[in-house]
């Protein structure tokens, strides 16, 4: 593998929102923006299709989804905005817990792998 097969997009000095190698997608952890954790959750989701759409992908290619979030006390309220986003017909691997996000206000953060659609 040399490095001139790896695409990375919207690089900074600490890190790229999305790293591709050949039909892998890796997209940097995404947080969301809103006063509690279903609107956080949205718009965190919101932020992870446009980024898989401009990696040629979509959520149904999603091979793995890592959630972490700051509160379990939320963990029911975060899955019913996720498991209505979800592709029903193709869910994928996912783990999911409780951690300190980098900032207070953040409560919920979503690191996902996809394949190429």
């Amino acid at each position: 593998m040399t490095t001139s097969s790896i695409t990375r997009l919207h690089k900074s000095a600490r890190m790229s929102k999305i790293v591709m190698h050949g039909d892998m997608i890796y997209l940097c952890g995404q947080v969301g923006s809103g006063d509690d954790i279903k609107a956080q959750t949205a718009d965190m989701l919101g932020r992870v299709d446009a980024l898989l759409a401009e990696a040629g992908s979509n959520k149904s290619n999603i091979l793995s989804a890592t959630l972490w979030i700051s509160n379990m006390d939320n963990f029911a309220e975060m899955n019913e905005v996720y498991e209505a986003w979800i592709d029903p017909e193709n869910p994928p691997a996912r783990a999911c817990g409780e951690a300190r996000l980098a900032r207070d206000a953040l409560l919920v953060e979503i690191i996902i792998t996809a394949v190429k659609a």
